[in-house]
Protein backbone atom coordinates (compact mmCIF):
# COMPACT_ATOMS: atom_id res chain seq x y z
CA UNK A 1 0.00 0.00 0.00
CA UNK A 2 2.83 2.68 0.87
CA UNK A 3 4.41 1.71 -2.32
CA UNK A 4 1.33 2.65 -4.43
CA UNK A 5 0.66 6.13 -2.37
CA UNK A 6 4.51 7.12 -3.36
CA UNK A 7 3.39 7.17 -6.64
CA UNK A 8 1.26 10.11 -5.86
CA UNK A 9 3.85 11.80 -3.96
CA UNK A 10 4.71 15.67 -5.28
CA UNK A 11 8.41 14.51 -5.56
CA UNK A 12 7.24 11.58 -8.29
CA UNK A 13 5.88 14.32 -10.78
CA UNK A 14 3.03 11.51 -11.96
CA UNK A 15 -0.09 13.11 -10.78
CA UNK A 16 -0.47 15.57 -13.73
CA UNK A 17 -0.23 13.15 -16.26
CA UNK A 18 -2.56 10.43 -14.35
CA UNK A 19 -4.89 13.36 -14.80
CA UNK A 20 -4.45 14.29 -18.19
CA UNK A 21 -5.38 10.41 -19.05
CA UNK A 22 -8.39 10.63 -17.03
CA UNK A 23 -9.50 13.57 -19.07
CA UNK A 24 -8.60 12.16 -22.48
CA UNK A 25 -10.86 9.06 -21.14
CA UNK A 26 -13.52 11.09 -19.90
CA UNK A 27 -13.87 12.90 -23.19
CA UNK A 28 -13.85 10.04 -25.25
CA UNK A 29 -16.80 8.03 -22.83
CA UNK A 30 -18.39 11.26 -23.70
CA UNK A 31 -18.26 11.69 -27.40
CA UNK A 32 -19.02 7.85 -27.84
CA UNK A 33 -22.10 8.25 -25.62
CA UNK A 34 -23.29 10.87 -27.17
CA UNK A 35 -23.38 9.39 -30.51
CA UNK A 36 -25.30 5.84 -28.98
CA UNK A 37 -27.49 8.47 -27.27
CA UNK A 38 -29.01 10.77 -30.56
CA UNK A 39 -31.00 9.29 -32.97
CA UNK A 40 -30.68 11.95 -34.84
CA UNK A 41 -27.65 15.18 -35.03
CA UNK A 42 -27.06 18.15 -36.87
CA UNK A 43 -23.88 19.16 -38.56
CA UNK A 44 -23.05 21.22 -35.34
CA UNK A 45 -23.73 18.59 -33.29
CA UNK A 46 -21.28 15.80 -35.08
CA UNK A 47 -18.42 18.61 -35.04
CA UNK A 48 -18.50 18.82 -31.44
CA UNK A 49 -18.70 15.24 -30.74
CA UNK A 50 -15.88 14.84 -33.39
CA UNK A 51 -13.69 17.62 -31.46
CA UNK A 52 -14.36 15.82 -28.02
CA UNK A 53 -13.26 12.66 -29.38
CA UNK A 54 -10.17 13.95 -30.84
CA UNK A 55 -9.46 16.29 -27.53
CA UNK A 56 -9.98 12.83 -25.72
CA UNK A 57 -7.73 11.00 -27.69
CA UNK A 58 -4.55 13.41 -27.90
CA UNK A 59 -5.14 13.82 -24.15
CA UNK A 60 -4.81 10.07 -23.70
CA UNK A 61 -2.04 9.72 -25.76
CA UNK A 62 0.05 12.51 -24.63
CA UNK A 63 -0.91 11.75 -20.59
CA UNK A 64 0.14 8.20 -21.39
CA UNK A 65 3.76 9.14 -23.42
CA UNK A 66 4.79 11.53 -20.23
CA UNK A 67 3.49 9.15 -17.78
CA UNK A 68 5.96 6.16 -19.22
CA UNK A 69 8.74 9.01 -19.65
CA UNK A 70 8.37 9.88 -16.11
CA UNK A 71 8.67 6.44 -15.06
CA UNK A 72 11.85 5.37 -16.60
CA UNK A 73 13.11 8.53 -15.52
CA UNK A 74 11.91 7.63 -11.83
CA UNK A 75 13.50 4.39 -12.14
CA UNK A 76 16.65 5.37 -13.84
CA UNK A 77 16.95 8.00 -11.07
CA UNK A 78 16.61 5.43 -8.65
CA UNK A 79 19.10 2.82 -9.64
CA UNK A 80 22.10 4.87 -11.50
CA UNK A 81 24.80 6.13 -9.42
CA UNK A 82 25.46 9.13 -11.43
CA UNK A 83 22.43 10.34 -10.94
CA UNK A 84 22.73 11.31 -7.31
CA UNK A 85 22.23 14.69 -6.10
CA UNK A 86 20.57 15.83 -9.83
CA UNK A 87 16.90 17.06 -11.32
CA UNK A 88 15.31 17.51 -14.07
CA UNK A 89 17.02 13.92 -15.22
CA UNK A 90 16.84 14.03 -19.35
CA UNK A 91 15.75 10.41 -20.48
CA UNK A 92 18.28 10.67 -23.78
CA UNK A 93 20.78 11.78 -21.92
CA UNK A 94 20.22 8.60 -19.50
CA UNK A 95 19.97 6.11 -22.64
CA UNK A 96 23.04 7.92 -23.72
CA UNK A 97 24.74 6.66 -20.93
CA UNK A 98 23.93 3.42 -21.13
CA UNK A 99 23.80 2.44 -24.76
CA UNK A 100 26.73 4.73 -26.64
CA UNK A 101 29.41 4.07 -23.90
CA UNK A 102 30.48 0.87 -25.79
CA UNK A 103 29.48 2.71 -29.39
CA UNK A 104 31.34 5.44 -28.44
CA UNK A 105 34.23 7.05 -30.53
CA UNK A 106 37.79 4.96 -29.47
CA UNK A 107 39.93 7.73 -28.21
CA UNK A 108 42.76 7.50 -27.35
CA UNK A 109 44.77 9.95 -25.40
CA UNK A 110 49.01 10.89 -24.70
CA UNK A 111 50.56 13.04 -22.49
CA UNK A 112 51.02 13.50 -18.53
CA UNK A 113 50.27 15.38 -15.97
CA UNK A 114 47.18 17.39 -14.69
CA UNK A 115 46.80 18.31 -18.33
CA UNK A 116 46.35 14.59 -19.40
CA UNK A 117 43.63 14.12 -16.70
CA UNK A 118 41.85 16.93 -17.66
CA UNK A 119 41.20 15.63 -20.74
CA UNK A 120 40.27 11.87 -19.38
CA UNK A 121 37.67 13.57 -17.37
CA UNK A 122 35.87 15.19 -19.60
CA UNK A 123 35.84 12.79 -22.09
CA UNK A 124 34.27 9.80 -20.24
CA UNK A 125 31.15 11.14 -19.74
CA UNK A 126 30.60 10.71 -23.63
CA UNK A 127 32.79 7.11 -24.24
CA UNK A 128 34.17 4.57 -22.36
CA UNK A 129 36.38 3.86 -25.30
CA UNK A 130 39.31 5.53 -23.84
CA UNK A 131 42.76 4.29 -23.68
CA UNK A 132 45.39 6.42 -21.96
CA UNK A 133 49.14 6.76 -23.03
CA UNK A 134 50.85 8.40 -20.25
CA UNK A 135 54.56 8.96 -19.44
CA UNK A 136 57.01 6.73 -17.06
CA UNK A 137 59.49 8.93 -16.00
CA UNK A 138 60.33 10.50 -12.69
CA UNK A 139 59.45 13.67 -11.27
CA UNK A 140 62.96 14.05 -9.44
CA UNK A 141 61.23 12.88 -5.96
CA UNK A 142 63.90 11.01 -3.45
CA UNK A 143 63.29 7.02 -3.90
CA UNK A 144 63.21 5.29 -0.67
CA UNK A 145 65.16 1.91 0.13
CA UNK A 146 62.13 0.44 0.43
CA UNK A 147 60.55 1.57 -2.92
CA UNK A 148 64.20 0.24 -4.43
CA UNK A 149 63.76 -3.34 -2.59
CA UNK A 150 59.84 -3.52 -4.08
CA UNK A 151 61.43 -2.07 -7.41
CA UNK A 152 58.24 -0.36 -8.35
CA UNK A 153 58.84 2.44 -11.49
CA UNK A 154 57.58 5.89 -11.19
CA UNK A 155 53.85 5.47 -11.54
CA UNK A 156 52.53 8.94 -10.52
CA UNK A 157 50.86 9.78 -13.79
CA UNK A 158 49.65 6.62 -13.96
CA UNK A 159 48.13 6.70 -10.87
CA UNK A 160 46.79 10.22 -11.25
CA UNK A 161 44.93 8.79 -15.23
CA UNK A 162 42.85 6.17 -12.95
CA UNK A 163 41.70 8.73 -10.66
CA UNK A 164 40.81 10.71 -13.34
CA UNK A 165 39.09 7.55 -14.76
CA UNK A 166 37.15 6.94 -12.12
CA UNK A 167 33.80 7.09 -10.96
CA UNK A 168 34.44 8.34 -7.84
CA UNK A 169 34.96 12.17 -8.43
CA UNK A 170 33.03 14.22 -5.97
CA UNK A 171 34.49 12.26 -2.06
CA UNK A 172 37.98 11.93 -4.11
CA UNK A 173 38.07 9.17 -1.81
CA UNK A 174 40.30 6.98 -4.40
CA UNK A 175 42.60 9.59 -5.26
CA UNK A 176 43.12 10.19 -0.96
CA UNK A 177 43.92 6.08 -0.80
CA UNK A 178 46.25 6.46 -3.77
CA UNK A 179 48.25 9.36 -2.37
CA UNK A 180 48.69 8.41 0.83
CA UNK A 181 52.09 8.55 2.41
CA UNK A 182 53.71 6.50 4.88
CA UNK A 183 55.79 8.02 7.04
CA UNK A 184 57.52 5.26 9.41
CA UNK A 185 59.28 2.23 9.19
CA UNK A 186 60.50 0.57 6.23
CA UNK A 187 57.48 2.15 4.21
CA UNK A 188 58.66 5.67 4.53
CA UNK A 189 58.60 7.59 1.51
CA UNK A 190 55.85 4.89 0.10
CA UNK A 191 52.55 5.60 -0.39
CA UNK A 192 49.55 2.73 -0.75
CA UNK A 193 49.79 3.25 -4.63
CA UNK A 194 53.42 1.77 -5.25
CA UNK A 195 52.49 -0.78 -2.81
CA UNK A 196 49.24 -2.25 -3.94
CA UNK A 197 50.91 -2.05 -7.51
CA UNK A 198 53.63 -4.00 -6.37
CA UNK A 199 51.30 -6.16 -5.22
CA UNK A 200 49.18 -6.62 -8.84
CA UNK A 201 52.67 -6.98 -10.37
CA UNK A 202 53.56 -10.36 -7.83
CA UNK A 203 50.15 -11.45 -8.68
CA UNK A 204 50.03 -10.94 -12.31
CA UNK A 205 53.87 -11.85 -12.71
CA UNK A 206 54.24 -8.62 -15.84
CA UNK A 207 54.09 -5.40 -14.87
CA UNK A 208 52.07 -4.03 -18.05
CA UNK A 209 48.97 -7.03 -16.77
CA UNK A 210 49.28 -5.58 -13.53
CA UNK A 211 48.07 -2.25 -14.91
CA UNK A 212 45.68 -3.60 -17.12
CA UNK A 213 43.67 -5.74 -14.55
CA UNK A 214 43.58 -2.68 -12.36
CA UNK A 215 41.67 -1.02 -15.18
CA UNK A 216 38.69 -3.94 -14.33
CA UNK A 217 39.58 -4.22 -10.53
CA UNK A 218 38.96 -0.54 -10.13
CA UNK A 219 35.98 -0.39 -12.55
CA UNK A 220 37.51 2.65 -14.31
CA UNK A 221 35.95 3.81 -17.44
CA UNK A 222 38.41 2.98 -19.98
CA UNK A 223 41.89 2.00 -19.97
CA UNK A 224 45.41 3.25 -18.54
CA UNK A 225 48.43 2.15 -20.46
CA UNK A 226 52.09 3.08 -19.91
CA UNK A 227 54.02 4.50 -22.99
CA UNK A 228 56.83 1.65 -22.35
CA UNK A 229 57.87 -0.45 -19.46
CA UNK A 230 61.89 -0.13 -20.29
CA UNK A 231 63.67 2.79 -17.97
CA UNK A 232 62.65 5.86 -19.68
CA UNK A 233 65.15 8.87 -19.16
CA UNK A 234 64.32 12.26 -20.10
CA UNK A 235 67.49 14.05 -21.43
CA UNK A 236 67.60 17.47 -23.06
CA UNK A 237 69.88 19.23 -24.92
CA UNK A 238 69.97 23.08 -24.58
CA UNK A 239 71.00 25.99 -27.15
CA UNK A 240 74.03 26.26 -25.52
CA UNK A 241 75.30 22.88 -25.93
CA UNK A 242 74.47 21.87 -22.18
CA UNK A 243 72.85 18.53 -21.40
CA UNK A 244 70.66 17.91 -18.68
CA UNK A 245 70.06 14.79 -17.54
CA UNK A 246 67.49 15.08 -15.02
CA UNK A 247 64.20 16.03 -16.00
CA UNK A 248 63.05 17.56 -12.53
CA UNK A 249 66.40 19.86 -13.08
CA UNK A 250 65.52 20.82 -16.74
CA UNK A 251 63.77 23.86 -16.28
CA UNK A 252 66.30 25.12 -13.28
CA UNK A 253 68.89 25.16 -15.54
CA UNK A 254 67.51 26.37 -18.64
CA UNK A 255 66.11 29.48 -16.58
CA UNK A 256 70.31 29.75 -14.50
CA UNK A 257 71.54 29.34 -18.34
CA UNK A 258 69.41 32.16 -19.69
CA UNK A 259 68.98 29.92 -23.16
CA UNK A 260 66.44 27.87 -24.25
CA UNK A 261 65.77 23.85 -24.78
CA UNK A 262 67.35 22.87 -28.58
CA UNK A 263 65.51 19.12 -28.20
CA UNK A 264 65.22 16.14 -26.12
CA UNK A 265 66.04 12.65 -26.30
CA UNK A 266 65.23 9.43 -24.14
CA UNK A 267 68.16 7.24 -22.88
CA UNK A 268 68.64 4.74 -23.72
CA UNK A 269 66.97 6.40 -27.02
CA UNK A 270 65.51 2.60 -28.02
CA UNK A 271 62.78 2.04 -25.53
CA UNK A 272 60.13 -0.15 -26.45
CA UNK A 273 56.17 0.59 -26.47
CA UNK A 274 54.23 -0.85 -23.66
CA UNK A 275 52.28 -4.05 -25.07
CA UNK A 276 48.87 -2.46 -26.38
CA UNK A 277 50.12 0.81 -26.99
CA UNK A 278 50.49 0.80 -30.73
CA UNK A 279 46.89 -1.59 -31.31
CA UNK A 280 45.50 1.21 -29.26
CA UNK A 281 46.58 4.06 -31.59
CA UNK A 282 45.93 2.10 -35.00
CA UNK A 283 42.27 1.41 -33.72
CA UNK A 284 41.61 4.61 -32.19
CA UNK A 285 38.91 6.74 -34.23
CA UNK A 286 40.65 10.03 -32.63
CA UNK A 287 44.29 10.64 -30.91
CA UNK A 288 44.74 13.63 -28.70
CA UNK A 289 47.96 14.93 -27.58
CA UNK A 290 48.47 16.79 -24.92
CA UNK A 291 48.09 19.26 -22.99
CA UNK A 292 50.89 19.50 -20.93
CA UNK A 293 54.70 19.77 -20.12
CA UNK A 294 56.13 19.92 -23.57
CA UNK A 295 59.31 18.96 -23.14
CA UNK A 296 58.60 16.72 -20.12
CA UNK A 297 55.43 15.24 -20.39
CA UNK A 298 54.11 15.44 -24.41
CA UNK A 299 56.85 14.54 -26.73
CA UNK A 300 58.63 12.12 -24.73
CA UNK A 301 55.50 9.92 -25.56
CA UNK A 302 56.15 10.38 -29.16
CA UNK A 303 59.90 9.20 -28.92
CA UNK A 304 59.16 5.93 -27.80
CA UNK A 305 59.92 3.77 -31.01
CA UNK A 306 57.13 2.93 -33.43
CA UNK A 307 54.69 5.33 -31.26
CA UNK A 308 55.26 8.85 -33.96
CA UNK A 309 54.96 5.94 -37.01
CA UNK A 310 51.93 4.64 -35.89
CA UNK A 311 49.89 7.90 -34.99
CA UNK A 312 51.06 9.35 -38.92
CA UNK A 313 49.68 5.80 -40.15
CA UNK A 314 46.42 6.33 -37.99
CA UNK A 315 43.48 6.68 -39.89
CA UNK A 316 41.82 8.98 -37.23
CA UNK A 317 41.48 12.37 -36.35
CA UNK A 318 44.91 13.36 -34.95
CA UNK A 319 44.25 16.40 -32.99
CA UNK A 320 47.02 18.49 -30.14
CA UNK A 321 45.48 20.27 -27.07
CA UNK A 322 47.63 23.81 -27.27
CA UNK A 323 48.69 24.99 -23.64
CA UNK A 324 46.70 27.65 -22.17
CA UNK A 325 49.95 29.42 -20.27
CA UNK A 326 54.05 28.76 -20.96
CA UNK A 327 56.10 27.25 -18.80
CA UNK A 328 59.38 28.69 -17.04
CA UNK A 329 62.71 27.29 -18.17
CA UNK A 330 60.30 25.00 -20.43
CA UNK A 331 58.19 27.54 -23.26
CA UNK A 332 59.19 30.67 -22.21
CA UNK A 333 57.77 33.41 -25.03
CA UNK A 334 56.06 30.31 -27.18
CA UNK A 335 53.29 30.82 -29.31
CA UNK A 336 51.05 28.27 -30.40
CA UNK A 337 52.55 27.66 -33.84
CA UNK A 338 56.00 27.39 -31.53
CA UNK A 339 54.55 24.51 -29.82
CA UNK A 340 53.45 22.73 -32.85
CA UNK A 341 57.06 23.28 -34.61
CA UNK A 342 58.75 21.77 -31.76
CA UNK A 343 56.49 18.56 -32.11
CA UNK A 344 57.52 18.38 -35.50
CA UNK A 345 60.79 18.93 -35.44
CA UNK A 346 60.94 15.89 -32.83
CA UNK A 347 58.61 13.48 -35.00
CA UNK A 348 58.56 14.98 -38.33
CA UNK A 349 54.85 15.90 -40.12
CA UNK A 350 51.88 14.12 -40.32
CA UNK A 351 51.75 14.10 -36.78
CA UNK A 352 48.85 16.48 -36.32
CA UNK A 353 45.72 17.25 -38.32
CA UNK A 354 43.89 19.38 -36.30
CA UNK A 355 45.00 22.32 -33.11
CA UNK A 356 42.53 23.48 -30.59
CA UNK A 357 43.55 26.31 -28.64
CA UNK A 358 42.06 28.79 -26.11
CA UNK A 359 40.81 32.07 -27.20
CA UNK A 360 42.36 33.95 -24.20
CA UNK A 361 39.74 35.63 -22.98
CA UNK A 362 40.96 35.89 -19.26
CA UNK A 363 40.93 38.12 -16.28
CA UNK A 364 43.78 40.26 -16.17
CA UNK A 365 44.59 40.32 -12.80
CA UNK A 366 44.39 36.75 -13.07
CA UNK A 367 47.34 36.71 -15.84
CA UNK A 368 49.26 39.44 -13.87
CA UNK A 369 49.73 36.95 -11.01
CA UNK A 370 50.95 34.58 -13.43
CA UNK A 371 53.39 37.19 -14.71
CA UNK A 372 55.22 37.61 -11.13
CA UNK A 373 55.79 33.89 -11.65
CA UNK A 374 57.23 34.25 -15.32
CA UNK A 375 54.14 32.45 -16.83
CA UNK A 376 52.30 34.52 -19.73
CA UNK A 377 49.29 33.62 -21.84
CA UNK A 378 50.53 31.04 -24.85
CA UNK A 379 50.42 33.51 -27.74
CA UNK A 380 47.74 32.99 -30.71
CA UNK A 381 50.46 33.14 -33.78
CA UNK A 382 49.11 30.13 -36.19
CA UNK A 383 50.84 31.75 -38.93
CA UNK A 384 54.35 29.99 -38.69
CA UNK A 385 52.81 26.08 -39.23
CA UNK A 386 51.41 25.05 -42.65
CA UNK A 387 49.29 21.42 -43.07
CA UNK A 388 47.45 22.10 -39.80
CA UNK A 389 44.02 23.46 -39.19
CA UNK A 390 43.49 25.66 -35.96
CA UNK A 391 40.27 25.90 -34.05
CA UNK A 392 39.55 28.45 -31.61
CA UNK A 393 37.79 27.95 -28.82
CA UNK A 394 36.90 29.24 -25.06
CA UNK A 395 38.85 26.15 -23.29
CA UNK A 396 39.85 28.20 -19.98
CA UNK A 397 38.08 28.14 -16.44
CA UNK A 398 39.58 29.48 -12.98
CA UNK A 399 39.87 26.91 -10.46
CA UNK A 400 41.25 28.18 -7.08
CA UNK A 401 42.70 31.46 -8.49
CA UNK A 402 44.73 29.51 -11.05
CA UNK A 403 44.21 29.12 -15.24
CA UNK A 404 43.24 25.53 -15.60
CA UNK A 405 41.68 24.18 -18.93
CA UNK A 406 37.90 23.47 -18.22
CA UNK A 407 37.32 19.41 -18.65
CA UNK A 408 33.65 19.61 -20.20
CA UNK A 409 34.57 22.93 -22.78
CA UNK A 410 37.81 20.55 -23.78
CA UNK A 411 35.18 17.32 -24.24
CA UNK A 412 32.67 19.36 -26.11
CA UNK A 413 35.25 20.60 -28.55
CA UNK A 414 36.82 17.35 -28.80
CA UNK A 415 33.31 15.81 -29.54
CA UNK A 416 32.20 18.13 -31.68
CA UNK A 417 35.27 17.84 -34.13
CA UNK A 418 34.55 14.29 -33.99
CA UNK A 419 30.52 14.83 -35.12
CA UNK A 420 31.81 17.47 -37.56
CA UNK A 421 33.79 14.30 -39.51
CA UNK A 422 31.51 12.12 -39.49
CA UNK A 423 29.17 14.61 -41.22
CA UNK A 424 31.85 15.36 -43.15
CA UNK A 425 31.62 11.51 -44.18
CA UNK A 426 28.33 11.75 -44.87
CA UNK A 427 26.75 9.91 -41.72
CA UNK A 428 24.65 11.73 -40.13
CA UNK A 429 22.19 9.11 -39.96
CA UNK A 430 24.62 7.00 -38.53
CA UNK A 431 23.73 5.88 -34.42
CA UNK A 432 26.95 7.28 -33.54
CA UNK A 433 26.33 10.26 -34.73
CA UNK A 434 22.85 10.90 -34.21
CA UNK A 435 23.79 9.97 -30.39
CA UNK A 436 26.65 11.70 -30.04
CA UNK A 437 25.07 14.92 -31.20
CA UNK A 438 22.44 14.61 -29.11
CA UNK A 439 24.43 14.70 -26.14
CA UNK A 440 26.55 16.98 -27.37
CA UNK A 441 23.28 19.54 -27.27
CA UNK A 442 22.40 18.32 -24.42
CA UNK A 443 25.13 19.07 -22.57
CA UNK A 444 25.50 22.23 -23.62
CA UNK A 445 22.16 23.10 -23.14
CA UNK A 446 22.41 22.30 -19.17
CA UNK A 447 25.80 24.08 -19.10
CA UNK A 448 24.20 26.99 -20.24
CA UNK A 449 21.48 26.53 -17.45
CA UNK A 450 24.26 25.71 -15.31
CA UNK A 451 26.03 28.78 -15.64
CA UNK A 452 22.40 31.17 -15.95
CA UNK A 453 21.90 29.85 -12.18
CA UNK A 454 25.53 30.84 -10.85
CA UNK A 455 24.85 34.31 -12.48
CA UNK A 456 21.31 34.49 -10.53
CA UNK A 457 22.98 33.08 -7.46
CA UNK A 458 25.97 35.49 -7.45
CA UNK A 459 23.20 38.38 -8.14
CA UNK A 460 21.10 37.03 -5.05
CA UNK A 461 24.31 37.00 -2.60
CA UNK A 462 25.10 40.97 -3.78
CA UNK A 463 21.42 41.59 -3.23
CA UNK A 464 21.39 40.05 0.46
CA UNK A 465 24.38 41.64 1.38
CA UNK A 466 24.61 44.24 4.10
CA UNK A 467 23.58 47.52 3.01
CA UNK A 468 27.36 49.05 4.84
CA UNK A 469 28.99 47.42 1.89
CA UNK A 470 29.85 50.20 -1.54
CA UNK A 471 28.34 48.94 -4.45
CA UNK A 472 31.68 49.47 -6.42
CA UNK A 473 33.08 46.51 -3.40
CA UNK A 474 30.02 44.32 -4.06
CA UNK A 475 30.43 44.35 -8.22
CA UNK A 476 34.19 43.85 -8.27
CA UNK A 477 34.84 42.01 -4.76
CA UNK A 478 36.68 39.43 -6.83
CA UNK A 479 38.91 41.69 -8.85
CA UNK A 480 39.75 43.54 -5.82
CA UNK A 481 41.27 40.03 -3.86
CA UNK A 482 42.94 39.21 -6.53
CA UNK A 483 44.54 42.70 -6.83
CA UNK A 484 45.32 42.69 -3.37
CA UNK A 485 46.99 38.90 -3.90
CA UNK A 486 48.49 40.04 -6.97
CA UNK A 487 50.53 42.92 -5.22
CA UNK A 488 50.96 40.90 -1.87
CA UNK A 489 53.29 38.74 -4.75
CA UNK A 490 55.04 41.71 -5.86
CA UNK A 491 55.77 42.91 -2.27
CA UNK A 492 57.57 39.63 -1.67
CA UNK A 493 59.02 39.52 -4.99
CA UNK A 494 60.56 43.22 -4.07
CA UNK A 495 61.56 41.60 -1.13
CA UNK A 496 63.55 38.89 -2.52
CA UNK A 497 65.10 41.20 -5.16
CA UNK A 498 66.36 43.63 -2.86
CA UNK A 499 68.01 40.51 -0.93
CA UNK A 500 69.51 39.50 -3.63
CA UNK A 501 70.74 43.02 -4.45
CA UNK A 502 72.36 43.30 -1.14
CA UNK A 503 74.16 39.85 -1.16
CA UNK A 504 75.36 40.82 -4.81
CA UNK A 505 76.65 43.95 -3.41
CA UNK A 506 78.65 42.08 -0.95
CA UNK A 507 79.61 39.84 -3.04
CA UNK A 508 81.05 42.83 -4.88
CA UNK A 509 82.79 44.04 -2.04
CA UNK A 510 84.53 41.13 -1.12
CA UNK A 511 85.65 40.71 -4.43
CA UNK A 512 86.74 44.48 -4.11
CA UNK A 513 88.29 43.90 -1.16
CA UNK A 514 90.52 41.22 -2.24
CA UNK A 515 91.35 42.75 -5.54
CA UNK A 516 93.08 45.70 -3.36
CA UNK A 517 95.11 42.87 -0.88
CA UNK A 518 96.29 41.50 -4.28
CA UNK A 519 97.07 44.60 -5.55
CA UNK A 520 99.08 46.11 -2.26
CA UNK A 521 100.90 42.11 -2.05
CA UNK A 522 102.00 42.61 -5.49
CA UNK A 523 103.11 46.53 -5.18
CA UNK A 524 105.10 44.93 -1.92
CA UNK A 525 106.35 42.15 -3.91
CA UNK A 526 107.67 44.67 -6.54
CA UNK A 527 109.15 46.88 -3.93
CA UNK A 528 111.14 44.17 -2.15
CA UNK A 529 112.78 43.28 -5.49
CA UNK A 530 113.65 46.55 -6.70
CA UNK A 531 115.14 47.37 -3.06
CA UNK A 532 117.27 43.95 -3.47
CA UNK A 533 118.14 44.85 -6.69
CA UNK A 534 119.38 48.16 -5.42
CA UNK A 535 121.29 46.85 -2.52
CA UNK A 536 122.82 44.04 -4.72
CA UNK A 537 124.45 47.42 -7.14
CA UNK A 538 125.36 49.40 -4.06
CA UNK A 539 127.28 46.49 -2.77
CA UNK A 540 128.95 45.95 -6.14
CA UNK A 541 129.42 50.05 -7.02
CA UNK A 542 131.37 50.07 -3.13
CA UNK A 543 133.90 46.95 -4.75
CA UNK A 544 134.19 48.55 -8.11
CA UNK A 545 133.08 51.85 -8.93
CA UNK A 546 133.75 51.28 -12.99
CA UNK A 547 130.70 48.53 -12.84
CA UNK A 548 128.25 51.59 -12.41
CA UNK A 549 126.90 53.46 -15.29
CA UNK A 550 128.82 56.11 -16.78
CA UNK A 551 125.68 58.76 -16.18
CA UNK A 552 126.39 57.06 -12.64
CA UNK A 553 130.08 57.15 -12.14
CA UNK A 554 130.56 61.19 -11.17
CA UNK A 555 127.85 61.04 -8.84
CA UNK A 556 127.30 60.59 -4.98
CA UNK A 557 126.41 57.25 -4.54
CA UNK A 558 123.26 56.75 -2.45
CA UNK A 559 122.80 55.06 0.97
CA UNK A 560 120.91 52.45 0.94
CA UNK A 561 118.77 54.52 3.94
CA UNK A 562 118.33 57.06 0.80
CA UNK A 563 117.36 54.01 -1.17
CA UNK A 564 115.10 52.56 1.07
CA UNK A 565 113.15 56.14 1.61
CA UNK A 566 112.45 56.98 -1.46
CA UNK A 567 111.15 53.15 -2.46
CA UNK A 568 108.42 54.26 0.56
CA UNK A 569 107.84 57.26 -0.92
CA UNK A 570 107.12 56.09 -4.22
CA UNK A 571 104.61 53.62 -3.04
CA UNK A 572 102.53 56.08 -0.71
CA UNK A 573 102.16 57.95 -3.63
CA UNK A 574 101.00 55.10 -5.92
CA UNK A 575 98.62 54.64 -2.34
CA UNK A 576 97.12 57.82 -3.17
CA UNK A 577 96.96 57.88 -6.86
Amino acid sequence: MNGFIKWFDSKSKLKRWMLLILIGIALICYGTAEILVLKEMSFEELAKIIATFVIGVLATIFGLVFFNKRTLEILIESTDDRMKDKSNVNVKSLIFNKKVYHQGPNIVVIGGGAGLNTVLSGLKKYTDNLTAIVTISDYGEGISESRKELQTMPLDDVKDSIVALSSDTKDGQLDKLFNYKFTDGKLRNLTFADIYFSAMKNINKDFSDSIIKSNEVLNIVGKVLPVTLDEMNITAELQNGYLVTEKSKIAEVVYEKVTKINRIYLNPTNCRPAPGVLEAIKEADCIIIGPGSLYTNVIPNLLVNGVAKAIKESTGLKVYISNIMTEPGQTDEYSVSDHLNAIIEHCGKGIVDYCIYDTGEIVPEYIKKYNLEGQDLVDSNVDKVKGITFLQRNLSTISDGCIRHDPELVAESIIELICDDLKYQDKQNDPQYLMLNNKLREDKRINKIKKQMAKDQRRNKKVNKSSHKSKFRSKYNDRIESIKQADEMIKLKEQKMKKEAKKAKKIKENKMKQENQLQEDKEVLEFRKEYEKSMKQTSTAKRDPQTLPKSQRGRKRKTPQEIREEMLKKLEDSDLK
